[in-house]
């Protein structure tokens, strides 16, 4: 008995480990980010663990108006919110129609929808590079949202219909005979109870297309419609080979600071969303 205990006691310090040991792995990179920004521009190539003494040069550096930074982040909260509305809006119209339709083809469609999110992004730049400039879409909105939602549609098709099978159709059925409309009883019974994993799929499509640079790189060269990853690429120091790490740093810091913060305040919504699918 003695020795049972103490297995499961050192197999579960092991897994203690071993999670410490990830989380730690995943948080470095950001840590030490924020620790470089803090630092002053004299200390960016310090290697101390904390930034002592601790200034705000570099975000006051990063939020200059000659850097346009902060026109920057407007710009990729516009693109990533219409990319969020629009995926949204058509996913779980085509999400439901594959879960609730029988008709042939069906898997056929699912398959190449999977399919097409497994093209590198940087095989379709010139084309839509060509495309966009033919169209007078260059240094425009649309021009980034467009491919980001093409990016951003297959996963979140993908998770909704897996979604909406696992909800019975009864309720749906039940709802008609109480006198509702198909349409009524899809906006008053399924979407509320979709609620989980329409919430995920769009704070997944929201990190994606706010985290997007390859696109918004090749079709926006306007430094006011530019968003906020090409911006930070193109900081430039004091002087003209000065490479400027702290302020690239400060403006990394703010720029994933809303997503982990996000993540971490809705994580219980997305996790429910993710695991309700995969349920019967």
């Amino acid at each position: 008995m003695t020795t049972t205990i103490s297995r499961l006691r050192t197999g579960s310090l092991a897994r203690r480990i071993g999670i410490a040991a990830i989380v730690l792995y995943c948080l470095a990179p950001f840590y030490w980010m924020v620790v470089s920004s803090l630092r002053r521009p004299s200390d960016q190539f310090s290697n101390s663990p904390l930034p002592l003494p601790v200034s705000f040069d570099n975000y006051a550096a990063a939020f200059d108006p000659r850097n346009g930074f902060g026109r920057a982040l407007v710009n990729s909260l516009i693109v990533s919110g219409a990319t969020t509305a629009v995926t949204l809006v058509v996913a779980i119209f085509a999400g439901y129609a594959l879960a609730r339709l029988n008709f042939r083809g069906k898997t056929l469609i699912l398959t190449l929808i999977i399919a097409a999110s497994m093209f590198p992004p940087i095989t379709l730049v010139v084309p839509l590079l060509q495309f966009f400039t033919d169209a007078g879409w260059i240094n425009t909105y649309q021009a980034m949202i467009v491919p980001s939602m093409s990016f951003a549609l297959p996963l979140a098709v993908w998770n909704l219909t897996a979604f909406f099978r696992q909800m019975p159709a009864e309720l749906e059925k039940a709802a008609q005979v109480d006198g509702c409309t198909p349409a009524q009883a899809f906006r008053k019974i399924v979407l509320p109870l979709a609620a989980p994993g329409i919430f995920t799929t769009a704070i997944l499509v929201f990190i994606s297309a706010w985290n997007e640079f390859l696109i918004a790189v090749s079709v926006v060269n306007d430094r006011e419609m530019m968003t906020a990853n090409v911006i930070v690429s193109l900081f430039t120091g004091q002087y003209k080979y000065d490479q400027p790490f702290g302020t690239q740093m400060a403006a990394g810091v703010v720029v994933t600071l809303p997503l982990v913060v996000a993540v971490l305040f809705f994580q219980r919504r997305i996790v429910d969303g993710l695991t309700a699918g995969g349920l019967k």
